[in-house]
């Protein structure tokens, strides 16, 4: 079952493979649980850049600095590029820090999957009560079921003072009810949500 129609998607998809090919970024937000998890597509985009890149960006795009968000804005063919950028824009975790956790998933440049849920759950804490809070949720669940590794979890959430983020987490486990996003039955979904608190529990 798609969250988004088909046809934001697939443009969002293609956009996101045209400015692979123009610039260098590290992918972030939905389309960056996507390549870990290959559930659900994203309508936005969300990329950090390095900060030489901005004048590239004003100068092909129509890009938009947005002071209240502290990130820019672009765009394109109707879908929102949201970027990010060190030492301006604020993230739970630091722009300038997210480059140490990243990897290569299809000749994307995409964060670790534990700090691209720390990043998941910043985003649900601001949004819970909004469309885009359930989909941070289902995004959450479906990374939580890829083996995230929680002792990184748990180094990120002491690094960055993110006491709270562990019994937040656990809550969200608890409470999800949306199994036709994830494609398990009530009792498929328990067994997992079973073994993924007694890892949580035990890292």
């Amino acid at each position: 079952m798609e969250f988004w129609h088909d046809i934001i998607t697939e443009r969002s998809w293609k956009i996101l493979q045209d400015i692979k090919r123009e610039f260098d970024f590290i992918l972030i937000g939905g389309w960056a649980v996507y390549l870990w998890t290959r559930a659900f597509k994203s309508k936005d985009v969300d990329i950090l850049i390095d900060i030489k890149n901005l004048d590239y960006l004003k100068n092909n795009f129509d890009l938009r600095k947005n002071e209240n968000l502290k990130k820019y804005e672009i765009k394109k063919d109707g879908i929102d590029i949201d970027v990010y950028v060190a030492f301006y824009s604020k993230l739970i975790i630091p722009v300038e820090d997210l480059v140490k956790y990243t990897t290569k998933i299809e000749s994307f440049k995409v964060v670790k999957k534990e700090a691209l849920l720390i990043l998941k759950q910043g985003s649900e804490k601001e949004r819970e009560f909004s469309e885009k809070g359930l989909k941070d949720r289902i995004d959450i669940i479906t990374l939580l079921l890829n083996d995230i590794d929680f002792k990184e979890y748990y180094k990120l959430v002491e690094k960055y003072k993110l006491d709270d983020f562990p019994s937040r987490l656990k809550i969200i486990i608890n409470n999800f009810k949306d199994l036709k996003y994830i494609n398990l039955n009530p009792r498929e979904f328990k067994l997992k949500k079973q073994e993924i608190l007694k890892r949580l529990k035990e890292a």
